[in-house]
C-alpha cells in the first residue's frame, strides 16, 4: 500500500495530486476515512468530487469509511460520498453501528454503493463466514428502531466531553482545536515537547494519563497525540488536572 500523509496545513485531507503516476498506475483502491480516525477532520463535498474524478480517470476503486459520520457537532452534518455526481461508478461507502449505537466489536455495518463492487464484496463475504450471529442481527435492528433520541444523546455526550477536554487543555496553554465530528481530541504536543511515544509515557508514567502517540498511526502523527472522549466526564476533568501537574 502506498500511504498518503495527512497534514495540517492542508486539513489532513491527501493531496491526490501529490500521488505519483507509477503508484496510481499499480493501484486498484483508494481508501477514505472522513470523519477520520485518528485526526477527527472532515472532507467537504468539494474534496469528495476531486476523489471521484480522480478515481475515475486512473479506473481506481474508491471505498469511504463513514463509521464517525453521525457524531457531529454544532450544526455540522457530514456529506456522503455517494452524494456526488458519478460516485456510484467508481466508489462504495461503509457505515458501522459500531460508534453510532456503542456496539464495537459486534461487526455490524454495510456497505452501498457500486453494484460491481457491491457483488464482489457480497461473494467474498459468503466465501469468508455464513452470515452474522442471530441474536447480534436481532441487537442491531433494535437499535436502529431506537429513534433519534438516542442519537442525540449521545451527540450531546460527546460534545460535553469535547468540550471538557479542549476548554480543560487550552486552560493550561496547550492548544486544542474543537473538532466537528468523531470521539477524538487530535491535538499537537504542548511546548518543550516534540517526541509523541515519549509525551504519551510521561503522562503515563507520572499522571495515569492514557493518550495514543501520533506515530502510532503513522509518521505524519510525529508530534501529535490523540485523545479518545470514551470515558465519563468527571474522568476527564481528572484528567485535566493530573496533566495541570506536570507540564
Amino acid at each position: 500500500p502506498e500511504y498518503l500523509p495527512l497534514l495540517e496545513e492542508n486539513g489532513f485531507l491527501p493531496r491526490l495530486n501529490k500521488i505519483r503516476p507509477a503508484v496510481c498506475a499499480r493501484a486498484r483502491l483508494l481508501f477514505l476515512n472522513y470523519p477520520n480516525n485518528p485526526t477527527a477532520a472532515t472532507a467537504p463535498e468539494a474534496f469528495f468530487a476531486e476523489a471521484v474524478k480522480f478515481a475515475r480517470e486512473h479506473n481506481i476503486a474508491l471505498a469511504q469509511d463513514a463509521a464517525y459520520s453521525e457524531l457531529a457537532f454544532d450544526g455540522y452534518r457530514a456529506s456522503s460520498i455517494l452524494q456526488l455526481e458519478g460516485a456510484k461508478d467508481v466508489a462504495v461507502e461503509f457505515h458501522s453501528l459500531s460508534k453510532t449505537y456503542n456496539m464495537t466489536g459486534w461487526r455490524v455495518g454495510w456497505a452501498c454503493g457500486n453494484r460491481d463492487i457491491i457483488a464482489a464484496l457480497s461473494q467474498v463475504k459468503s466465501n469468508i463466514d455464513s452470515g452474522i450471529f442471530q441474536a447480534i442481527q436481532i441487537a442491531a435492528i433494535c437499535a436502529l428502531n431506537s429513534g433519534p433520541e438516542h442519537l442525540q444523546g449521545l451527540v450531546n455526550l460527546y460534545r460535553q466531553r469535547r468540550d471538557v477536554i479542549c476548554q480543560g487543555l487550552n486552560a493550561l496553554g496547550w492548544k486544542a482545536n474543537k473538532p466537528k465530528a468523531t470521539f477524538y481530541i487530535w491535538t499537537k504536543l504542548p511546548r518543550g515537547h516534540s517526541d509523541s511515544i515519549k509525551f504519551a509515557r510521561l503522562l503515563l508514567d507520572k499522571a495515569d494519563v492514557i493518550v495514543t502517540p501520533g506515530v502510532g498511526f503513522g509518521p505524519s502523527g510525529k508530534g501529535y497525540i490523540r485523545i479518545a472522549l470514551t470515558v465519563p466526564e468527571e474522568r476527564l476533568q481528572e484528567a485535566v488536572a493530573r496533566i495541570k501537574r506536570i507540564i
